[in-house]
Order: structure tokens, then C-alpha cells, then sequence
């Protein structure tokens, strides 16, 4: 049976996704880096963008002018974490911040994504073996790059992201040998 594009059906396409690449720029590094940025990015977005509309419905509702936000959404009784300037004085301004924000956090979590991949694969390559210590220095390098996206970077905030990316991308490896 050929398998060219012509031939193979739309439920072919999704059982062979994972097995594909997007992209072929001649080294896997390369690939890997893309294909996790492109990936992780389509996921910043859809998060940033349910966020906005999880906070405007609660908005809507009257919850956030009552007070009334539940406890693990509230932080120290503070507002949300919500887009800067999403509430333009139009329409068209609000959807301008929403696009811009949203470019932002997708950016960041490729950033996160390729960084991570492109790091992993790395030291495997050049170590022979993948491990928990590749992975914890692939998670710290990692944080440290978040950290310098954000808006408000200290020190100590970069030291708290290289050892909150270590320290997840350390378990994350570890027990994906349990399950």
C-alpha cells in the first residue's frame, strides 16, 4: 500500500503525528528545538486565551465586584493575574493587548519548550547517556531563561525559577521510569 499523502486517510495522518516531524532542517537538534517551540507555543496561546475568558466570565458574573472569588483563585484577597491593558478604551484595543499578550505568552513557553529539548538532547548527546542530572540542568537552564522574559526579574526570582525547573524536570524524568 503506498503511503503518500494522496493515498492515506485523515485517521492514518493522526495514528503516524508522533512518529512525523513538521520539519526537516538536516540535524535532529534543529528539528527537535522547532518542533517543541511550535508545539509548546500553540499551547501558551490556548492557555492564555481560556485564562482571559475564565476571568472575564467571573467578572461578568459579578464575583470579582462582590469579593467573591473563591480562595484558590485569589491571592491574599488581591485580583487575578490578568492581562495588562486588556480593558482598552474600544473593542478593537482590547483584542489588540489580548493578540499581543497572547503572542507573549506563546513565545514564552516556546522559548521554555525549545530551550529544554535543545538542552536535553544535547547533553545526551555529548554525556551517552539521558539522565536525571541531564534533566536537572536542562530544567535550571530553562528556568533561568523564563525568568528573563519576565517583566519584573530579580535575583531571587531567577534563583527560585533555575531550581523550580530543575527540581520538576528532575521528578518529571524520574518517574516517567515508574509509569
Amino acid at each position: 500500500m503506498s503511503q503518500n499523502l494522496e493515498t492515506r486517510s485523515f485517521v492514518d495522518e493522526i495514528r503516524h503525528f508522533d512518529k512525523s516531524s513538521f520539519f526537516d532542517f538536516g540535524h535532529p537538534l534543529l528539528n527537535r528545538i522547532a518542533e517543541s517551540f511550535v508545539k509548546a507555543a500553540g499551547i501558551g496561546a490556548i492557555q492564555a486565551v481560556s485564562r482571559e475568558a475564565y476571568f472575564t466570565a467571573i467578572e461578568g458574573a459579578g464575583l470579582e465586584s462582590s469579593g467573591g472569588l473563591p480562595a484558590e483563585i485569589s491571592v491574599d484577597g488581591k485580583k487575578p493575574h490578568r492581562f495588562p491593558d486588556l480593558r482598552g478604551e474600544t473593542n478593537r484595543k482590547s483584542l489588540e493587548a489580548l493578540v499581543m499578550n497572547t503572542g507573549k505568552e506563546s513565545l514564552q513557553w516556546g522559548l521554555a519548550a525549545g530551550v529544554y529539548s535543545g538542552l536535553t538532547y544535547g547533553l545526551t548527546e555529548s554525556r551517552g547517556v539521558h539522565d536525571w542530572k541531564n534533566s536537572a540542568v536542562a530544567g535550571a537552564i530553562t528556568g533561568v531563561a523564563l525568568a528573563l522574559t519576565a517583566d519584573d526579574k530579580s535575583h531571587e526570582q531567577i534563583v527560585q525559577c533555575a531550581i523550580t525547573g530543575a527540581a520538576i524536570s528532575t521528578a518529571a524524568n524520574l518517574l516517567a521510569g515508574i509509569f
